[in-house]
């Protein structure tokens, strides 16, 4: 069979951190498979997620287009009609697009109705999916509360499918999937950070990861091509419970000491002192809390790797590897306790770089497998990837990413970006309110290069910078040194250049926008012409030579 790209299968773990990895250098976590994808295609070694919160985050991935582009600026705020999707440009370009998995999507159901468009109609289905056709969707999300389900449709079939198992209960994906169990027979909820010390009470090929790897399955051994297949893994996202033998495999000798000192804390920026003193915060400070969290963690990313070993292996067998484009990444990290926080929240690298393997099968990259790629990458950057690797033609003025096509080929681009960007709005926090800022103001901007990192917070805080290069871990805040103005000016210039750039003219290219220019004289308008002789002939026919009866009396 010819090698080259026919499919994409596009994986995204959630919540999975770039150095969890022991081809990113993590001492004591190996991950095989990750590392067998990364030997056959390019681990990218600077790729940020455009936003540290899932909703926001995907929404960068399913669009091409940052968060300020785009308005669905934290989770539950809807993505508006009208935004193009991955879903959409795939389609032109003559391949489905399918979701197996989560995308933490919130359809904008007054946008639909406002427009006429039915929900049970396939461009409203679509429209309600992220422009994805659903295979089965899952956000893995089924809390309840008071109040009700967090996510009344999360989970779902996956429940469905656990009691039909045997797991008998309301919700077995809280019961069993994310709880232990004690000798008395006691549930031990997931939700308490110390039973993530407990074994999930569950048959591992019953849990998350397992039957989200088969269902991508079934969907791809029943396919057509050409296809793309989001394989959108919940895990190794909270709750933080793995079952056997993943809950013993890691202990404090595998715990990394946390990457935090007292003086980050001792006098903080107020923003990162408000995410600090968060619960969150307070919470992953503690060293009990790490110690429980990681070792479930670390299991709940090996299960994550062996499961793209049976994907790995499958698509070997079934000769579908040397036709298939295939991403591994993840939609932000997770903090552990670093710089005093737990989650997601802020712009440290533990938090805002992701893991990004591409692995094409077209001889083209023959060239670059294996290799380490450092240039800047974002994830609205996989969307014209895409794109182009179904043989579409990138719409340069809707995706403001940049096809990594390039980089993978081996080409060295002359122009490539010099900064990259993550947006967070925090207006729906409770941190918002302890800050005293209204829900204008609480929205931060992260601008950064390969040698400096800065932080942006409305409301009339100072800046928060980082220097990369002598101080890769972060752990001091050179926002307010005078010795380094210079260095902040500069990167507000670059954060300014990227605010000014044209993002919302989505309905007509350049190249449309270039052809109109002087399409209006041929059209019949012609001003600021003073005699008819000083324009081309054929530009005034329509107005020579004609006579007409006097009409004024």
């Amino acid at each position: 069979m010819a090698r080259g790209t026919k499919n994409i299968l596009f994986i995204m773990f959630d919540q999975l951190r770039w150095d969890y990895l022991s081809c990113a250098g993590h001492p004591h976590l190996e991950t095989p498979n990750i590392d067998r994808l990364a030997a056959r295609g390019v681990r990218f070694t600077r790729a940020y997620a455009q936003s540290t919160i899932c909703g926001s985050s995907r929404m960068s991935f399913y669009t091409g287009r940052y968060v300020h582009s785009h308005g669905a600026s934290w989770n539950g705020i809807p993505l508006k009609v009208g935004e193009m999707t991955l879903g959409d440009h795939l389609r032109a370009a003559g391949m489905d697009c399918w979701l197996v998995g989560k995308t933490h999507m919130r359809a904008d159901a007054e946008g639909m109705a406002r427009l006429g468009l039915a929900p049970d109609s396939i461009i409203g289905a679509r429209v309600a999916e992220c422009g994805f056709d659903v295979f089965e969707r899952d956000d893995g999300m089924r809390p309840e509360g008071p109040d009700g389900f967090y996510d009344p449709g999360g989970a779902a079939a996956y429940n469905d499918w656990l009691r039909a198992r045997g797991y008998d209960a309301d919700n077995p994906w809280h019961d069993f999937a994310n709880s232990g169990r004690d000798a008395a027979g006691n549930l031990l909820s997931g939700w308490f950070l110390k039973n993530s010390a407990q074994a999930a009470n569950i048959r591992e090929q019953d849990s998350e990861t397992p039957y989200m790897t088969r269902r991508a399955m079934d969907f791809v051994s029943q396919a057509a091509a050409p296809w793309l297949c989001h394989l959108s893994y919940i895990k190794p996202h909270w709750p933080y419970v793995v079952p056997e033998p993943y809950a013993s495999m890691y202990g404090p000798a595998h715990i990394l000491p946390p990457v935090r000192t007292e003086a980050e804390r001792a006098a903080p920026h107020p923003v990162l002192d408000a995410f600090m003193t968060s619960p969150l915060g307070q919470a992953f400070s503690r060293e009990e809390t790490r110690a429980a969290v990681i070792p479930a963690y670390m299991g709940l990313v090996k299960q994550c790797d062996d499961q793209i070993g049976v994907v790995l292996d499958w698509l070997e067998e079934t000769g579908r590897m040397e036709e298939t484009m295939i991403v591994l990444t993840s939609d932000h990290g997770d903090y552990l306790g670093d710089h005093w926080m737990g989650e997601k929240m802020f712009f440290h690298d533990a938090s805002v770089k992701i893991p990004l393997i591409v692995y094409d099968p077209a001889p083209a990259a023959d060239a670059t497998r294996g290799t380490a790629c450092e240039r800047l990458v974002e994830a609205i950057d996989l969307v014209p990837t895409f794109i182009e690797a179904a043989g579409g033609t990138v719409p340069g003025h809707i995706v403001e990413g940049r096809s990594l096509m390039p980089l993978l080929h081996g080409a060295d681009p002359a122009e490539w970006r010099d900064f990259v960007i993550s947006e967070y709005d925090f207006s729906a926090t409770p941190m918002a309110e302890k800050l005293g800022v209204d829900a204008r103001e609480a929205v931060m901007f992260m601008v950064a290069d390969t040698r400096w990192k800065l932080i942006h917070c409305e409301g009339g805080f100072r800046p928060v910078l980082f220097d990369l290069e002598h101080d890769p871990d972060e752990l001091t805040d050179l926002g307010d040194s005078p010795d380094h103005a210079a260095v902040i000016a500069a990167m507000y210039d670059k954060l300014f250049r990227w605010t000014r750039r044209v993002a919302q003219r989505t309905t007509r290219s350049d190249a449309q926008l270039r052809e109109m220019r002087g399409k209006s004289r041929r059209r019949g308008v012609l001003l600021g012409i003073y005699d008819e002789n000083d324009v081309p002939l054929e530009l005034t026919v329509k107005y020579r030579g004609r006579k007409v009866p006097d009409m004024k009396d």
